[in-house]
């Protein structure tokens, strides 16, 4: 290799290593989706920052107002509880007892603030669809008809 070749060679390290180190720093923020209720309780260090969470609605202190996009509710941990202020859509399958995702930031009053809201989708919508063993509208069929035969309409008859 002459001079020029291993310029180019070092400068083109430099740029790869540099993009790897921005696209690994980059990465690690996103690799924590959400963190269980208990854990944001017990520590200190997520009380001021913009966090998700995962719980559990409880049933005690729900207050859903779809119309004015305001939601007051607790979000339940294994052992703690986190009272939940969301402004936003509410999703429909926004209930007591079903498991959400909150993101946020806790207020001065120790309310966490949300401004996103993810329900987790119910297992009963997962348990037949990949094995077959439910029918009706998963599987395409209605009482009496095979999920490849479709009744027809003829126009114009």
């Amino acid at each position: 290799m002459n001079g020029i070749q291993k310029k180019l060679f070092a400068g083109g390290a430099v740029v790869v290593i540099a993009i790897g180190y921005l696209a690994l720093t980059g990465a690690k923020k996103g690799w924590v989706y959400y963190l269980p209720v208990d854990q944001y309780l017990s520590q200190q260090e997520y009380k001021t920052q913009r966090v998700k969470l995962h719980g559990k609605v409880a049933a005690e202190g729900l207050i859903s107002n779809p119309g004015a996009l305001d939601a007051r509710f607790i979000l339940l941990g294994d052992t703690g509880k986190l009272s939940v202020h969301y402004s936003g859509i509410i999703p429909d399958l926004f209930k007591a007892d079903h498991e959400v995702v909150v993101e946020g930031k806790l207020d001065g009053a120790g309310v966490f603030q949300a401004d996103v809201l993810l329900t987790k989708c119910a297992s009963k919508y997962m348990a037949g669809e990949k094995t077959g063993e439910k029918t009706g509208e998963k599987t395409g069929e209605k009482s009496g008809e095979k999920a490849d035969e479709h009744p027809t309409t003829r126009s114009g008859s």
